[in-house]
């Protein structure tokens, strides 16, 4: 720039404007042109030195406003100086700053990864679903929020039904309008899974469900209102009652090890008939009695029936009301159901003795299963 400081015919906002203007201008082209610690140190004298440096000549250039413009004059002069201040400072950082070099010591310790695990209970389940897909089953998924039909009337639960009632069952807000069936709560088993697979599909059937329940329980050591089920469920012709001991006595065996006996007691669900409830001989004592098993030598693991008429009613029913042919035939066509709790089964398996170690996010005890 062979004239740094350029003329000022007057002292209007205008002119003030292009002035200063010009003059940022020409200090950032001779920024640019800088290359080296020395030239930068040469640009600072040029600019701001005290006794030859341009800043001092514009100010001379300045002081000849009128009384009224100096006001306006005084303030874009400091902010043009602060902008020079600025620029040399930044350059000077960027010129001075060494370049960072990552070098790899070979003597270090290399730097451990520690991937996540499976919270016990999906490990559990997990391996739960292994045994069954061993077996032939597949895994089927629906939704927690479920219908009164598919939760509880389609699975032969009478309207008067204990587990109805909304001390057991939590139900949905502002279902009162709606009918019945339609009515909307939070699913307190798997079950409702099963009929939405026979709903879509024909027999042969052989599905394994793992999933989240709800039920209105009061916490304790042995009991939570959100747990986990796997329920299991097989419908073909000609499926009897041994073919339901076989498939569950392998499973527990798979579960527990070969040594597990298992034996069934007659019991009661709405959905199954027969129903009988499942015991593996305690795998803490191998039978003998302890603590662990009340000292009786078994221990009681899970539900299971044969598949009611009429659930396969019920089925076939919504199958024509969806436009679809009748396929559930119990003359022709029989199943058997049962259903597990993952944490019963987790506890059993790794000696805990309170559920509510699974959901307390406690550091200490999930890291026992890393």
């Amino acid at each position: 720039m062979s004239d740094p400081i350029p003329a000022l015919s007057d002292y209007s906002a205008a002119s003030l404007v292009t002035f200063f203007g010009n003059l940022t201008s020409a200090f950032e082209a001779d920024l640019r042109a800088v290359t080296t610690k020395d030239e930068l140190e040469a640009l600072r004298v040029k600019w701001m030195g005290r006794k030859q440096g341009l800043m001092n000549e514009i100010g001379e250039v300045l002081k000849a406003a009128p009384a009224e413009a100096r006001r306006d004059v005084g303030m874009q002069f400091n902010t043009f100086k602060k902008s020079v201040d600025a620029g040399l400072a930044a350059e000077l950082k960027t010129e001075t700053a060494a370049p960072v070099v990552r070098g790899i010591d070979m003597t270090l310790p290399g730097t451990a990864h520690q991937p996540g695990i499976e919270h016990p209970l999906l490990k559990t389940m997990h391996e739960i679903v292994r045994v069954f897909h061993h077996l032939g089953f597949s895994t089927e998924t629906g939704p927690q929020v479920e219908s009164d039909f598919y939760n509880f009337e389609a699975l032969n639960f009478p309207p008067n039904h204990p587990a109805r009632d909304t001390q057991d069952t939590l139900v949905i807000a502002a279902q009162q309008g709606r009918p019945s069936r339609d009515r909307l709560l939070m699913r307190t088993h798997t079950s409702p899974v099963q009929i939405r697979t026979m709903v879509a599909q024909q027999p042969p059937l052989r599905i394994v469900i793992p999933g989240k329940v709800h039920r209105n329980d009061a916490a304790d050591a042995t009991h939570s209102p959100i747990f986990h089920q796997v329920e299991g469920l097989c419908v073909d012709t000609n499926i009897t009652f041994s073919d339901l001991k076989g498939t569950l006595d392998h499973a527990m065996k798979a579960l527990f090890g070969s040594s597990v006996k298992t034996r069934f007691f007659p019991s009661f669900f709405p959905f199954t008939e027969p129903s009988a409830d499942v015991q593996i001989s305690c795998p803490f004592c191998a039978g003998k009695g302890c603590r662990k098993c009340k000292h009786s030598g078994w221990i009681e693991l899970l539900g299971c029936g044969m598949v009611d008429p009429a659930v396969f009613a019920s089925v076939d029913e919504r199958r024509l009301a969806e436009g679809k042919a009748a396929a559930y035939d119990p003359a022709h066509i029989t199943g058997f159901a049962f259903g597990m709790g993952v944490e019963r089964i987790a506890m059993i398996q790794h000696g805990i003795s309170d559920i509510g170690h699974f959901y307390s996010g406690d550091m200490r005890f999930l890291e026992q299963f890393a």
